[in-house]
């Protein structure tokens, strides 16, 4: 499972048209999900980025995690993260897990979140979804449960 996070100070998701998502000063969350992962993936992803230190502290150093900041967390599904970009000029998809299982775990994920998180918001797995964000920093960092 990979997680490619940004800080942000606002980010938001929309379906045709109408909000399904957003947050106010948080961490964006780009999630794909591979064939071989698991539940414990997750619950190991979710639990480095709750942990993760990408915030800054009274002295100005990354040393407080989304929780510490209150911050908020935008769960958006990205089947192309696991993409095999090794060879040629298109991106093959072998990698990734079944439509079905994806959004298990994605939902899984998203579940586990809610429930040792406040302020978490997703997008929609599997739709067109138009992703709106202002990057703070820029920060960006991929975790991955392997």
């Amino acid at each position: 499972m990979k997680a490619l996070i940004q800080r942000v100070k606002r980010a938001s998701v929309e379906v045709d048209g109408a909000l399904v998502g957003a947050i106010d000063g948080g961490i964006l969350v780009l999630l794909g999900v591979e064939r071989e992962d698991s539940e414990a993936d997750a619950d190991k992803l979710l639990k480095k980025l709750l942990g993760y230190r990408i915030f800054a502290d009274e002295a100005d150093k990354m040393n407080l995690n989304v929780q510490q900041v209150s911050g908020g967390l935008l769960l958006v599904s990205q089947f192309t993260l696991v993409a095999d970009t090794r060879k040629g000029t298109r991106p093959g998809f072998s990698r990734g897990a079944s439509p079905a299982e994806g959004e298990r775990l994605y939902n899984y994920f998203v579940a586990q979140a809610k429930r040792v998180h406040e302020g978490v918001a997703t997008g929609q797995f599997g739709a067109d979804m138009q992703v709106s964000l202002v990057n703070d920093g820029p920060v960006t960092f991929m975790l991955e449960s392997r």
